[in-house]
């Protein structure tokens, strides 16, 4: 039953209240709602409700038909949050669980862990006990596999989850995992659910491979009953006739569910489908139906994991695919749950990483500490490396040319931007200069202030041009009237506005600026376009340059020539790569300094080897003039 309060009970008439109840052999939960305080009582016991209705401070009492009591929405009108560590589940917010199906080795849980926290998880999942089909299949690494899966966990600030498969692992588990998971082959294992319902931790319940949704619900029931109000429930396919799939995906499901309960539900696409191929789509087909998250198997090497490795996505479909989530979430009026980027420890560092023009083991970069093309240059190369700011692009190309700096890190091209053209003319007229490397770096712009700042405080923000521009949306939504200022630096903002001590103003740029500026990040992830990436070329000397390209292998190369003024000029060059099997990434034209109307081009190529190169070259020499190779790299990927 329902105890619904009076607006004025108090804590002693509550107390009586509560008393009375458990002494008849009732489980009692309060909760609190936006308009009345209730108590629930669940249980066996038999009474007369208006025993006490008739107490003071109860308003009235109301049935619960439905036989899930604690679990149903007649008792909490209001969504159940989810807290798993930092993350919540639940309400307006999508959470993604990402992770490998098992724990394979340290070295694998680690790399992955990596890869899904970078792409936009928020928690890590991972077996460590498989429950298989066969006694012969892999069974998980047990204990070994929950103190690598928490090492990751750990190091890439995840929360964790996995399956429990026993009664008896409830105890060691739990000192291991910040959320147990109930397979579908355990949804009706009730021992089980009353061991964990015990520990008081959130629970992700899978529906089981036949059960219908009340019995779905009367599993958590049991969960809720034990001791936990933290359960998520997870539709993950059930078995139908259907052979084309693995299970049936009921989407259907999401909607019916979120009517008869409070709790948060979210959906697993991979054990519905089985098919690497259909993930994604059936992901967003949850979405879409009003999950409240999904979780998604990801492996760096599918065919050869000891578990599901066909239904596993690659990391970096798992990465197109939170795009996609990102993008569809405002369409079904909801927000993607983040948690902050992962930031190098040496870009928090004040000044140990900065170098002097030594040019031995030095990397420049245009911008301020924690730019986005310092965080490219951590991603390129290692921690120990020194860093050289530079005011301007100019600067950078400067600092390479004359041995300052012993590498470069420039951008070229954002995919909502467009091309960096200052960049393309710089590395035409820089002789001194070749790309040796390409990398690529998600733009996450955040809304930056000082500590004690509230977002009501902001009168204005500062960011680069392009800065504001991409956050646009938000701020014509959440700060229509705040004066938007535009800024050389999306970092050098955040610098400015802290430097200035202002206090209701806030900046525009990446987490890594934030964190090296000791600056708080009141809202994370307010781009309008989550597909904004802005890709970097590594420059260096022509004597620099083997010990870079060496790490791995060649696929493009990147040129620029000019062509007579005459029809079909540039047709017969581009007819040459096509003849060749050449394909062309890019095409940029420019114009040519002091020669009005005339124009030099500049072309990306995707190549099979270097010496492969050389007939090609010298036919396309034939019908160019100034012909330059700017240099060879690895496609960043």
């Amino acid at each position: 039953m329902i105890i619904i309060l009076n607006q004025g009970v108090t804590s002693d008439e509550k107390n009586a209240i509560r008393s009375a109840l458990k002494e008849k052999g009732f489980i009692v939960k309060e909760i609190v709602g936006q308009e009345d305080t209730v108590l629930g009582a669940v249980g066996t016991a038999r009474i007369d409700p208006r025993m006490i209705e008739i107490m003071p401070g109860v308003s009235r009492v109301v049935p619960i038909s439905k036989p899930y009591k604690l679990a149903s929405r007649e008792l909490k009108k209001e969504d159940t949050i989810v807290s798993v560590g930092k993350v919540r589940i639940g309400g307006g917010r999508i959470a993604v669980m990402a992770g490998p199906c098992a724990v394979e080795s340290r070295d694998q849980i680690l790399r992955i862990a990596g890869k899904v926290r970078e792409a936009g998880a928020v928690i890590l999942r991972g077996g460590a006990y498989k429950p298989r089909t066969s006694p012969y299949s892999f069974q998980g690494l047990g204990e070994e596999g929950l103190r690598y899966l928490r090492e990751a966990g750990d190091m890439f600030d995840m929360p964790v989850t996995t399956e429990v498969v026993s009664p008896r692992d409830v105890d060691v588990m739990k000192d291991y995992i910040d959320m147990f998971q109930i397979g579908a082959r355990n949804m009706q294992n009730f021992e089980l659910l009353k061991e964990v319902g015990k520990t008081g931790m959130p629970v992700l319940l899978k529906r089981g491979l036949s059960a219908t949704i009340e019995e779905w619900l009367m599993a958590a029931e049991y969960l809720m009953a034990s001791g936990t109000d933290q359960v998520v429930l997870c539709e993950r396919g059930i078995r139908t006739f259907e052979k084309a799939t693995r299970n049936t995906l009921d989407c259907s499901a999401i909607p019916v569910v979120q009517k008869l309960t409070h709790l948060p539900v979210i959906g697993d696409p991979s054990h519905a489908t089985g098919i690497r191929d259909m993930v994604s789509p059936m992901a967003l087909a949850l979405v879409a139906s009003g999950a409240s998250g999904i979780m998604v198997e990801v492996h760096d090497n599918p065919d050869k994991a000891l578990s599901d490795g066909p239904q596993s996505l690659y990391p970096e479909q798992f990465e197109r695919l939170m795009r996609d989530i990102e993008a569809l979430a405002p369409v079904v009026g909801k927000s993607v749950e983040r948690i902050p980027r992962i930031v190098p420890e040496s870009i928090k560092a004040e000044s140990a990483k900065v170098g002097t023009p030594s040019g031995s083991a030095v990397i420049a970069f245009q911008g301020e500490r924690g730019a986005f093309s310092e965080l490219a240059v951590r991603r390129t190369f290692s921690e120990d490396e020194k860093v050289l700011p530079c005011k301007n692009f100019k600067d950078v190309f400067d600092a390479v040319a004359k041995g300052e700096a012993k590498y470069g890190v420039i951008p070229v091209e954002n995919t909502l931007g467009g091309s960096v053209l200052e960049n393309y003319d710089l590395l035409k007229v820089e002789e001194n200069v070749t790309v040796v490397g390409e990398c690529e770096v998600r733009i996450i712009h955040n809304l930056i202030a000082n500590p004690g700042v509230r977002i009501e405080d902001i009168k204005r923000v500062y960011s680069h041009p392009q800065g504001l521009a991409q956050c646009k949306e938000y701020l014509d939504v959440h700060l229509p009237n705040v004066e938007r200022i535009p800024f050389f630096d999306t970092a050098g903002a955040v610098s400015y506005v802290k430097n200035e001590h202002m206090m209701d103003a806030a900046a525009i740029a990446g987490s890594p600026a934030a964190v090296h500026n000791s600056m708080e990040i009141l809202v994370p992830g307010i781009e309008t376009n989550p597909r904004n990436y802005t890709r970097f070329f590594v420059i260096s000397r022509e004597e620099n340059a083997a010990e870079f390209r060496s790490r791995s292998k060649i696929d493009m190369a990147s040129v620029t020539f000019c062509v007579p003024d005459k029809p079909g000029a540039l047709l017969n060059v581009l007819d040459i790569l096509r003849k060749h099997e050449i394909n062309l990434q890019k095409l940029e034209s420019r114009p040519i300094l002091g020669k009005p109307w005339e124009y030099s081009f500049f072309l990306e190529l995707e190549i099979k080897d270097v010496a492969g190169l050389d007939d090609v070259v010298a036919l396309v020499k034939e019908q160019t003039t100034g012909f330059r190779i700017l240099g060879y790299y690895t496609k960043a990927h």
